[in-house]
């Protein structure tokens, strides 16, 4: 059985898919961008701004089914560009400080909205 993820704590889906789906104690959390929920635009123009936006993003989406950061197993990180993959780590490094989840990072060709940083995410709720 699966269920929707929803909160108005994170942009809205902007498009014919879920903001998360819950399956089998799984979170899977649809890619976050920099938006900000309220007014759906991008929040910041460097790569930590965004990055910590990002982060934001996906807590409110964990938060709203009762799981945290310490819950992720696994995340994706698309940049537009590699160059940031210092700065997105520093980021990263302040709201994952138990086990880091498995992860994959790659330069996207343009990210949408033209944000220089978006993350999808996997957790698994006990």
């Amino acid at each position: 059985m699966k269920k929707a993820i929803v909160t108005d704590k994170a942009p809205k889906a902007v498009g014919p898919y879920s903001q998360g789906i819950e399956a089998g104690g799984f979170l899977f959390l649809s890619m976050q961008l920099p938006l900000d929920p309220k007014t759906g635009e991008l929040v910041g123009t460097d790569a930590k701004t965004q990055t910590r936006q990002v982060f934001r993003n996906l807590g409110a989406l964990l938060e709203s089914a009762g799981a945290g950061y310490g819950d992720l197993v696994r995340t994706t990180l698309y940049l537009a560009d590699m160059n940031d993959f210092a700065a997105v780590n520093e980021v990263y490094t302040e709201f994952l400080t138990e086990l880091p989840p498995a992860r994959a990072a790659f330069q996207a060709a343009k990210l949408p909205k033209n944000a220089l940083v978006a993350i999808d995410a996997i957790a698994y709720r006990k």
